[in-house]
């Protein structure tokens, strides 16, 4: 009896782990380009990444499958998981007969066919396997590849293995293994996604909580400043805004804009200027650069189409967020803040950063644990507006300072 307590526990692990949350994710894009070269995931839920090519399908399943596509390059199943139907791949390095069983997960042949093929890629079209895992066999005397493939299939109809045809007898196996790749992330439902399509110059930011397969579409805008840094870009409610710090070193006319490290030359400026923070560019890198009141208030300092958002546009922000006191939660990164980094969620994709602050004596302040972002409006002759996020703090709040200190740049879409 204890044995049969034990192998239906392990039917009912194995039958959780293979049909549930098994998601295939394709990407295309709009705008500026029609095309995805690569796209980063990040699974913010559990600190993963994946990147993915063009072309490429985003698997996502529970941790017990996330190999399953990784036998063999020169043996490929789309899609895996499968529905009613897959198409398999796989590459012959000479004239031959060739093997190619499918075998369930308690080692029973389902199907199995003999060929003889030329050498070249082989098309198979694989229908009617029943709910399940599976291990696809090929072999013949000088190779032998294989991989599993998960059936989500829940009609009734006989398994079915049907030759298609052959391609190139010249193609190589990297060129089989670049036609289409699946690659998988380990996904639990509720789990948030955010994803970064990126297309030459051009990138966006989507983010979301996957529940059933689905297409991302990439609405890619440009948004490049004098330096050649291409900023990407994310959609929130009506608003398009920058998804990074502002780091350039130049006007968009292409003037320089001086770079102030000495403390007492910062205090004394009336001007514009940026600085790295610490006086380390690698600070601007991560953070992006700092600059005063007087820089930004050029009105010539973002991207062309861009511009330095007033307080009506940050509340509008804010407001898209469910108001000011939750708002910095959601919009901050839920990386590179200090703990405790209180309500981080980077719901939309902003991708809030603490790159801290210049203080008017010039000394460097809070990197980790604050972000300042300078609004167009000033406040009477001395001061400025700004917007605020703090580490302890899942607030978004307006307030103002001195022209004269430091602060970072998120511009925002005409």
């Amino acid at each position: 009896m204890k044995k049969k307590i034990t192998l239906l526990f392990l039917t009912i692990f194995v039958s959780a782990t293979i049909y549930s949350q098994n998601y295939n994710i394709s990407f295309v894009a709009t705008g500026a380009s029609s095309s995805v070269n690569s796209v980063k995931v990040e699974n913010l839920m559990q600190n993963t990444s994946v990147t993915l090519n063009a072309g490429d399908i985003l698997h996502l399943g529970p941790v017990g499958v996330n190999e399953i596509d990784a036998g063999n390059e020169n043996l490929q199943i789309f899609p895996n998981p499968m529905q009613d139907k897959a198409e398999l791949s796989f590459y012959a390095d000479k004239d031959g007969d060739a093997q190619i069983s499918i075998i369930d997960i308690m080692g029973k042949e389902v199907m199995r066919t003999d060929n003889k093929f030329t050498k070249g890629i082989q098309k198979f079209r694989l229908t009617g396997l029943k709910q399940g895992m599976y291990f696809i066999n090929i072999s013949n005397e000088t190779y032998f590849y294989t991989t599993k493939l998960i059936s989500q299939n829940t009609a009734q109809a006989d398994a079915k293995i049907e030759y298609t045809g052959s391609e190139n007898s010249t193609i190589t196996t990297n060129q089989l293994k670049n036609t289409y790749t699946t690659v998988n992330m380990a996904y639990t439902d509720g789990d948030r996604l955010l994803f970064k399509g990126i297309s030459g110059n051009y990138s966006n930011i989507i983010t979301d909580i996957p529940t059933a397969s689905k297409t991302i579409t990439f609405n890619l805008t440009a948004c490049s400043d004098f330096d050649n840094n291409n900023y990407a870009t994310v959609q929130i409610g009506t608003q398009t805004w920058m998804a990074e710090n502002l780091k350039t070193t130049h006007y968009k006319n292409g003037t320089a804009i001086p770079n102030v490290t000495d403390n007492a030359a910062w205090a004394a400026l009336a001007t514009g200027s940026y600085c790295d923070y610490n006086n380390t560019p690698a600070n601007s890198t991560t953070y992006g650069s700092l600059y005063n009141w007087f820089t930004v208030n050029t009105g010539n300092l973002c991207p062309t189409g861009w511009h330095l958002p007033i307080n009506a546009e940050w509340e509008t922000l804010t407001t898209f967020m469910g108001g000011e006191s939750i708002a910095g939660g959601k919009l901050k990164a839920t990386t590179l803040w200090n703990s405790p980094n209180t309500g981080a969620t980077n719901e939309t994709g902003f991708t809030a950063l603490p790159g801290g602050g210049r203080y008017t004596n010039g000394s460097y302040y809070d990197v980790g644990n604050y972000g300042s972002w300078w609004n167009s409006p000033e406040n009477g002759s001395a001061y400025a507006w700004f917007m605020n996020m703090g580490y302890s703090s899942s607030n978004a709040l307006s307030s103002s300072f001195y022209k004269t200190v430091g602060y970072s740049v998120r511009c925002i879409k005409n």
